[in-house]
């Protein structure tokens, strides 16, 4: 199993980074909030990661923590979810808030992950509820039902604005942990997202 990838960056792309480590290039697949935070072409970074194998491929998908890593993995064992389906959750919050929304039982916000239909969202929250780390209902990092529900106002505001659910969910995830509260403030540092406000 390769745990972590430690190396120089050199290229990234919509939803791999290229991470070379003792002349090897490695291909690496991770939430797009992870591919916006490496930083600049020629940086060492480091990413912790799941070395997935299927019959005719092995794919390398990389994550900013082991909590991460190992949400990914959580996500995996639901039957339906593939690695691609994983991302693109992992891709459309925090970690921690992903884990709340899971425990809260709010398929409607998971339906609207792309490659989440409303049964993947039932089976989603079927199957992980009760087994995820979120204590007394908060998520570890402070995401509480207030926030998700900001954020969720904030992803209609979004979409009404004409960006995708996709593109609203990637800024939302984008945004830094320590951000306003007040969604006026939110919806500008969401648009700057997009190179807007």
């Amino acid at each position: 199993m390769i745990a972590s990838v430690r190396g120089t960056l050199l290229f990234i792309g919509v939803d791999h980074a290229v991470i070379e480590t003792g002349g090897v290039g490695f291909q690496i697949f991770a939430p797009r909030n992870v591919l916006g935070n490496l930083g600049e072409i020629g940086a060492e970074v480091r990413l912790y990661t799941h070395l997935h194998i299927r019959e005719d491929l092995l794919a390398l998908y990389g994550f900013a923590s082991t909590d991460q890593r190992h949400l990914f993995e959580t996500l995996l064992g639901v039957s339906g979810i593939g690695p691609k389906v994983a991302l693109s959750l992992l891709s459309s919050s925090p970690a921690d808030e992903l884990r709340a929304t899971i425990a809260g039982g709010d398929t409607a916000r998971l339906a609207r992950v792309p490659g989440i239909g409303k049964k993947t969202a039932e089976r989603l929250v079927l199957e992980l509820r009760g087994k995820l780390d979120v204590k007394g209902g908060v998520p570890l990092a402070g995401a509480t039902p207030a926030a998700i529900a900001a954020n969720a106002e904030l992803a209609e505001m979004l979409v009404s604005l004409g960006f995708s659910a996709a593109e609203a969910n990637a800024a939302i995830a984008a945004l830094p942990a320590d951000a306003p509260a007040a969604i006026e403030d939110r919806l500008r540092l969401a648009l700057r997202y997009f190179g807007g406000a």
